[in-house]
């Protein structure tokens, strides 16, 4: 299959595209028992009553890799995008049925990454659990793209993800100055199976669970940038060569 250039027009204009049956019902039942059989001990599991998440998925659940990069997820990624992009952050989370948790809009402003030094051009830092995120220059944020991996259906009613179409084309754009004379909300409803593709630099926002069912969601984001010398990222995994080191 040959996903059509609408597809890729709606990435570089909107900012988001969704694209249906990427995984049939067998292939996420299959991820999801890898992930229920997953120990869930080690500090990158996060677990309360409205969220368990887990942190470096990519690097926690490895038995997940050939079942989330199957051969639909790659001929994506390669005809939207290109090769030379791989792996640069990965989360779990799972959204309870009883949660009343919701995010605020926002972009995605920061990267993961191995250590916190000095450079030009990066910050401000933060750190949770010994995990580092930097805001590193723009230009790095605009030549990514994230990958949401919805294993359940997600409407408005679960916490489907909220956007305002094009925000990603306005460099840092702070959500206490949206001007909703001008700019609309659009909901995400993403189908059991189906992926939505994003700009890290798109306001989206999610809201609270009022049905009753789960969303879960797998979490990846994309670069083709290397870092300055001595920062690394914090996950660097080559999608379409399984075969090597997942940090490599």
């Amino acid at each position: 299959m040959t996903y059509p250039l609408a597809i890729k027009e709606a990435v570089r204009k909107e900012g988001v595209a969704i694209i249906p049956g990427i995984y049939q019902p067998n292939d996420l039942a299959l991820i999801k028992d890898v992930i229920d059989n997953t120990d869930n001990s080690t500090s990158a599991f996060r677990k309360s009553n409205g969220l368990f998440a887990i942190r470096r998925f990519l690097l926690e659940v490895p038995l997940s890799l050939p079942l989330i990069f199957n051969t639909k997820l790659k001929q994506v990624i390669s005809e939207l995008f290109g090769d030379e992009y791989f792996v640069v952050k990965s989360i779990y989370f799972d959204k309870p049925e009883e949660s009343n948790w919701f995010v605020a809009y926002h972009q995605d402003l920061s990267i993961s990454v191995d250590k916190k030094i000095a450079l030009d051009g990066y910050g401000p830092w933060t750190t949770k659990q010994d995990q580092f995120a930097v805001r590193p220059p723009l230009e790095i944020l605009e030549n990514s793209f994230t990958i949401r991996i919805h294993l359940d259906e997600t409407t408005e009613e679960n916490g489907a993800l909220r956007v305002i179409p094009g925000s990603h084309l306005k460099g840092i754009y702070r959500a206490e100055n949206i001007d909703w004379s001008v700019e609309k909300e659009v909901s995400c409803n993403v189908p059991e199976g189906g992926i939505i593709i994003m700009k890290p630099l798109l306001l989206h926002a999610s809201g609270r669970t009022t049905n009753g069912k789960k969303r879960r969601v797998i979490h990846i984001e994309f670069s083709k940038q290397e870092l300055p010398k001595h920062l690394e990222w914090a996950e660097h995994f080559y999608y379409h060569q399984q075969n090597r080191s997942v940090n490599d």
